[in-house]
């Protein structure tokens, strides 16, 4: 079975690992360490109660933001299955619920970056960044691949309606007096 994709002539090579892949669990270590090294610097100079504290409140502040942003979104796409539409775009709510989960993790670094993602002009730039990324990304997407597929659906279905049928070649048909097959199987 074929999928379009080109095959390698050395199956015995193996595919580069990305810079991502490469670099992300070095970067997740960083950051831990850099979240514990500012939580005790800020433990001796004001005390560990006070953190615990703002901890406490940092996970109770995101949770509301969470819980704010997931009904928004479930309200806009209600009034939007209403109407007969889809739900506008730029809402902000996936990265308000972004925002609001990076201050539920324990830290002080992922609570700065969870408060400048409640910032609607923060929200816009990073939404404006990440869909110009991902539409480079998709752009320059090999053939048969992942990416590649979400290129192809654009490109036939901008509006992004589907419509449902069935194909029937002229050499399928059936004789006089036989029935067409189910549309549903």
């Amino acid at each position: 079975m074929t999928t379009g994709a080109p095959t390698s002539p050395h199956p015995t090579t193996r595919p580069r690992r990305s810079r991502l892949r490469r670099y992300l669990p070095l970067g997740v270590a960083a950051w831990l360490v850099l979240e514990i090294w500012l939580l005790t610097l800020v433990a001796g100079a004001v005390g560990g109660f006070a953190v615990f504290l703002l901890l406490v409140a940092g996970f109770v502040a995101g949770s509301v933001v969470i819980k704010r942003a997931g009904r928004r979104a479930f309200q806009s796409l209600n009034e939007a299955l209403q109407r007969g539409g889809s739900p506008e775009r730029g809402g902000g709510n996936g990265l308000m619920m972004l925002g609001g989960l990076l201050l539920m993790i324990p830290g002080l670094v992922s609570d700065v970056a969870g408060l400048f993602l409640l910032i609607p002009p923060v929200q816009k730039a990073v939404s404006r960044y990440a869909e110009n990324a991902l539409d480079k990304r998709l752009r320059t997407a090999a053939p048969g691949s992942f990416g590649d597929a979400f290129q192809q659906a654009r490109i036939h279905r901008p509006d992004g309606k589907v419509v449902q049928g069935e194909v029937i070649r002229e050499d399928d048909r059936p004789e006089p007096g036989e029935q067409y097959p189910p549309l549903t199987r």
